[in-house]
């Protein structure tokens, strides 16, 4: 996916998934479950690929402490008006998920979030992000990482579990699960999603 070409255009149907309730309530479902036990507010989050930053505003209505980064800068012109609009606190920062220390995003993340670029990587690409992600990731992190199974198709070149745990080493799977997503009938028999949620837990000393 050429997203730079896709905002270009006006082509970003993955918006959408913020009005598919199935999609919405299963990934309020496992914010819940991040959340259980704590207290407001829970911490610093990190939306990788956070496009108009949909689930940035969604982590910050729910008491995280959110930066979100995408390398699409019409994007991040969509993301700081919808923050504007939601009167909450994000930071929006411009740079590549592969490279997230020089774009000074921080560090000490406990809980991140991709939505939909790991999946697009090649295998040099998805592995700088592991690194990447780990780098900034606190002790005790979570991961949510989506993505659909390889297999050919336009637009998404998509990833299997082998990958996910090769790019993060230092991370174990605890859960899958499908996302509930729902597309147009015409893109479902096209793409054939069958996204899949992975959540990844740091190892301990890792």
């Amino acid at each position: 996916m050429h997203y730079q070409l896709a905002y270009s255009i006006g082509f970003h149907p993955w918006e959408d998934a913020a009005t598919d309730r199935p999609f919405v309530d299963k990934l309020s479902e496992l914010f819940d479950r991040e959340e259980a036990g704590r207290e407001r507010p829970f911490g610093p989050a990190l939306d990788l690929g956070t496009g108009s930053g949909i689930w940035a505003v969604e982590m910050a209505k729910r008491g995280w402490q959110v930066t979100g980064i995408d390398l699409v800068e019409k994007a991040l012109r969509r993301a700081r008006d919808r923050v504007a609009e939601a009167g909450v606190d994000v930071r929006l920062v411009h740079g590549d998920v592969t490279d997230l220390r020089s774009a000074g995003v921080g560090s000490g993340y406990r809980l991140i979030v991709d939505s939909g670029t790991f999946h697009d990587f090649d295998t040099d690409q998805q592995r700088a992000m592991g690194r990447e992600v780990t780098a900034v990731a606190a002790a005790d992190a979570t991961l949510l990482l989506i993505a659909w199974p390889r297999r050919r198709r336009p637009l998404i070149r998509g990833a299997d579990r082998e990958e996910i745990e090769q790019a993060f080493p230092q991370w174990s799977i605890t859960d899958v699960a499908p996302s509930q997503i729902t597309l147009p009938k015409l893109m479902e028999a096209v793409l054939r999603p069958d996204e899949q949620w992975y959540r990844l837990r740091r190892r301990p000393g890792r």
